[in-house]
């Protein structure tokens, strides 16, 4: 019995919530429960690629392994923002390639198999990946199967695994290059210029015309007698609905506090760069007093003159002019510095080398000429044929150009940072405006005329968006945004500790069609335009009924002839006039009064008085301009899948 009411006390909760969603299950549609369980796991997700969730956890995996081959390749576990973006870019192509493309090659009836994988590995198939990889060259630069062999046995020794990870990557690459090389051909072999196209591309390409013509342009005058009614404008949105397609996106406007120092805060680092300055100078250990006392630590790197203008241009100044010595203190800016050279040389530009990940790949690997790099100093000053490991590879350096005078430099430096007071004072002009909007738009628009401070606008911010105007780093506003309704103000958003930023939520686009109302205006101007076309043409061939004179329908319209000699359709942007009338005139009967035409600009009436042909237009132009045409037609393969299967990327909500 008591191990009954333990149940009935332990469980009873457990119990009841499962007996409430039995019975909300008779309530409620069955879809409708799908559909917010959809909604809430949905909101965890990077993206949707055809149908297949990729959670953030599988696209964490895929950044991890793509950051490992990057290491791996660039010798360095350091990255830059730039580099991370870069892989994550990577990872998220590699999903689209892996759910998305090569399921519709497959489709297509293709397929990569593994006898075709066993030959790209060997080199008896020709796989870029393996057969143009300076790893497996031997000693002459061809690509040698036992160099192959030799990695993959070496990659099996490695107990980390990243080698693994590395090997893992080249067969997947070499497998979806295949499929890519496939499903291309299949695409360009289908799109076939005959000889017949051909030569008929050719001589139509090399027509041109000599066209005496008028033109009665539109003006810039509305005319009250032409009206667009909102039935014609929810026709044309109808009609064009595919053009007014939108990603999520908001309204905001947001008034930002830069953190600047002040006076006081200025002259307190000139102070404490004096105070320190003594013990620069006389130190025997310069990248430990720096890594303690500067803002800038001591680096190895060898700098050439106008590098160091980076730093501040007076650095740069004094280390490669006349003085000796350690300079007195210099300014520039908000900035204090004071410079030791600590050692000059001749440094070659560029050094000629062979590496690889152990001393025992070296002789397979292709030299290269590498240029300066950070992280590679020591490399750069080493003798010809020595042998230096760097970030984990083997180099050996085989020849050296382009030596130049370098110096090594250390730089103190002290950058004037705004004190405590000073933030006080930012962060309380911006508690004092998020205070007053009480998290209310019309508060906010209320308080920002009152202090005289500036709403800066923001139209359709994207999800994406990591920036506003100069400020970098902005995504917690972009997040606020898309979590906020609209007419809510933000508290004060602080970022990277040197701006206050209170923001408003003014408006919310939510994916899927722009609203006709968003776009009444712009589709009006489209149809006015249309119709203003429609009565021009039909008011000018009034006039010029019958007229078989250009001098006369000139005098007809109140206008003049003008005149234009070698117009060539095969070139139509490039002649400044109206494509619509080159196109019209292109085909029109020589000797006869045309028209009218209306145009972007205005409606014309045309005479073409002569044509030509030439040789220009030659037949390499001809297929130049249909590789150009596929190239094109290829590189849209993927996008249009990815439009097909609306493929959603979801990445900026989480990076």
């Amino acid at each position: 019995m008591a191990v009954l009411e333990t149940i009935r006390v332990k469980f009873g909760i457990v119990i009841t919530v499962l007996i409430a969603v039995a019975l909300l299950s008779f309530i409620i549609d069955p879809t409708t429960l799908q559909s917010v369980s959809s909604s809430m796991s949905s909101k965890y997700d990077v993206g949707d690629i055809d149908g297949k969730a990729i959670s953030y956890n599988d696209f964490q995996a895929e950044v991890e392994k793509f950051t490992t081959i990057n290491e791996i390749s660039s010798g360095s576990s350091a990255q830059s923002e730039e580099q991370q973006v870069a892989v994550r870019n990577a990872a998220w192509q590699s999903l689209i390639d892996q759910y998305l493309f090569i399921k519709n090659a497959k489709k297509a009836g293709l397929n990569v198999g593994e006898e075709e994988m066993i030959a790209m590995m060997s080199g008896e198939m020709d796989s870029p990946v393996f057969t143009q990889n300076p790893t497996f060259y031997d000693e002459n630069g061809i690509f040698s199967k036992q160099r192959l062999l030799d990695f993959v046995d070496y990659v099996a020794t490695d107990e980390s695994g990243r080698l693994q990870t590395f090997w893992n990557y080249l067969q997947n690459t070499a497998l979806t290059q295949e499929y890519y090389a496939k499903y291309l051909s299949l695409f360009t072999q289908s799109n076939y210029v005959n000889p017949l196209m051909l030569t008929e591309q050719i001589a139509d390409n090399n027509n041109t015309f000599n066209v005496e013509f008028v033109m009665v342009p539109f003006g810039y005058a509305k005319d009250s007698t032409i009206v667009v009614s909102d039935k014609e404008i929810k026709a044309y949105y109808d009609a064009h609905k595919k053009f007014y397609k939108q990603l999520a996106s908001r309204d905001i406007e947001y008034v930002v506090y830069e953190v600047v120092p002040s006076a006081e805060d200025i002259a307190a680092a000139n102070e404490a760069l004096n105070e320190v300055y003594d013990e620069f100078v006389s130190t025997d250990n310069l990248k430990s007093f720096l890594l303690a006392n500067s803002d800038r630590q001591y680096d190895a790197h060898w700098y050439k003159e106008g590098e160091l203008n980076s730093v501040a241009k007076v650095v740069n100044d004094y280390a490669f002019g006349d003085e000796k010595g350690v300079s007195k203190v210099l300014s520039e800016g908000d900035s204090f510095y004071a410079v030791r050279v600590v050692e000059s040389a001749d440094v070659p530009e560029q050094v000629y080398v062979k590496y690889a990940p152990a001393d025992s790949l070296l002789d397979a690997a292709e030299p290269q000429w590498i240029p300066q790099t950070p992280g590679f100093e020591d490399l750069m000053t080493a003798k010809k044929g020595s042998k230096v490991t760097v970030n984990g590879l083997v180099f050996q350096v085989l020849d050296t150009k382009d030596a130049a005078p370098r110096k090594r430099v250390a730089v103190l430096e002290k950058k004037a940072v705004a004190g405590k007071e000073t933030v006080n004072s930012y962060y309380s002009k911006a508690n004092t405006l998020a205070t007053m909007s009480e998290g209310k738009y019309e508060s906010f628009k209320e308080a920002v005329d009152s202090l005289g401070a500036y709403a800066h606008p923001v139209r359709k911010m994207a999800e994406s968006t990591d920036r506003l105007g100069a400020i970098e780093d902005t995504k917690e506003v972009t997040r606020w945004a898309f979590e906020a309704k609209v007419g809510q103000v933000s508290n004060i958003i602080t970022v990277n500790n040197n701006y206050f930023i209170v923001a408003a939520l003014k408006g919310i686009h939510k994916e899927g069609y722009t609203p006709v109302e968003e776009v009444s205006a712009q589709i009006s101007n489209v149809l006015y335009r249309e119709k203003l076309a429609e009565k021009k043409e039909a008011e000018i061939a009034e006039k010029v009924a019958g007229l078989e004179d250009m001098q006369a329908v000139a005098e007809a319209l109140g206008t003049t002839v003008s005149t234009k000699d070698g117009i060539a359709f095969s070139s139509m942007t490039a002649q400044g006039l109206d494509p619509k009338f080159i196109g019209a005139a292109s085909v029109a009967e020589e000797g006869k009064i045309s028209g009218p035409v209306a145009g972007n600009i205005g409606v014309y009436v045309y005479k073409v008085t002569g044509r030509e042909t030439g040789s220009f237009f030659t037949e390499d132009d001809a297929k130049t301009r249909d590789a150009q045409m596929s190239q094109y037609s290829a590189q849209m393969i993927v996008p249009t899948m990815m439009d097909d299967a609306e493929v959603k990327d979801n990445r900026a909500r989480f990076f």
